[in-house]
């Protein structure tokens, strides 16, 4: 793999892991009433962050994909779900019971394991 899809990668890891960290935290709120949850979340900085996010992850995905195959940009793709349970735990201590770091480690283990003989 070259160094730019190396670095395309790991932008969209990052990229990716903020845009759900922003969405997560726009979604917190405390309002009396359902109109008043969604009017603050609509109006909420990380809400914006996190869809300027999602679109920036777009264009990083399509660049990785015009570098690599397919299916080795969907293999490595899915590390972006182990970014986020991680950052999930860290930022809003969120669960990571036993199965989620099993689930996790067999991730990480089929990326390594297929890339190996990619």
């Amino acid at each position: 793999m070259s160094n730019l899809a190396i670095l395309v990668w790991l932008l969209n890891i990052v990229v990716d892991t903020v845009g759900h960290m922003a969405f997560k935290s726009a979604a917190i709120t405390e309002h009396e009433s359902e109109w008043h949850r969604w009017k603050k979340m609509l109006s909420s900085i990380p809400l914006w962050i996190g869809i300027v996010c999602f679109c920036l992850e777009f264009v990083l995905w399509m660049v990785l994909l015009s570098i690599l195959p397919l299916s080795s940009g969907v293999l490595l793709g899915t590390i972006n779900m182990v970014a986020i349970l991680v950052a999930g735990r860290v930022l809003f201590r969120e669960l990571l019971d036993p199965m989620r770091v099993l689930g996790m480690f067999f991730i990480i283990l089929g990326v390594a394991l297929v890339g190996a003989y990619a």
